[in-house]
């Protein structure tokens, strides 16, 4: 099984992940950005973009690593990674679909003003232009097919070990 921890810099995704992986038995942290930052290490590089996500390399790798890790080890992957192109998440979820492999899927979810104060007062990475452009894109597909698509915990007011909580007693019931 996957449990994907979607949603936007600065919800809680990198934090929260290695603590699911410790609610849940048999489990690892596979995040899929080490493939984006594999791919963007190719030289010459790839075509241009301003985000990996569109290379169609990435989509697939994501879907084959996540199939060969599961296939070795059995087990539960908890990856945190950001989608928020509904054509993206569709070739990723159906690719994983295609290997019968169940996904469990939420969106780690904050308010605006949250967001933002979490980018601009981070202390590891520091306040990003990168991360603060993605507020306006996650709340577009936020409104039209992400929180569908998924089952929203709202970390506003959660700490991550709370969040982290709820997360691992839903995947467990």
């Amino acid at each position: 099984m996957i449990v994907w921890l979607n949603g936007t810099h600065g919800a809680g995704k990198t934090t929260t992940s290695p603590l699911v992986q410790q609610l849940i038995p048999d489990s690892r942290v596979f995040d899929a950005e080490k493939v984006g930052e594999t791919l963007m290490d190719i030289m010459p590089g790839l075509p241009r973009t301003d985000n990996f996500q569109h290379w169609p390399p990435w989509r697939q790798l994501v879907v084959e690593t996540a199939r060969r890790v599961l296939d070795y080890t059995g087990g539960t992957l908890v990856m945190p990674m950001t989608v928020l192109v509904e054509e993206y998440w569709r070739e990723i979820s159906t690719g994983l679909a295609q290997h019968a492999i169940p996904v469990r899927h939420f969106v780690l979810h904050a308010d605006q003003d949250a967001l933002r104060g979490r980018i601009e007062g981070d202390t590891l990475l520091g306040p990003s232009p990168f991360r603060l452009k993605y507020l306006e894109p996650y709340a577009e597909a936020a409104r039209t097919w992400l929180h569908g698509e998924a089952e929203v915990v709202d970390t506003t007011h959660l700490t991550p070990a709370q969040a982290a909580l709820q997360i691992a007693e839903a995947v467990k019931s």
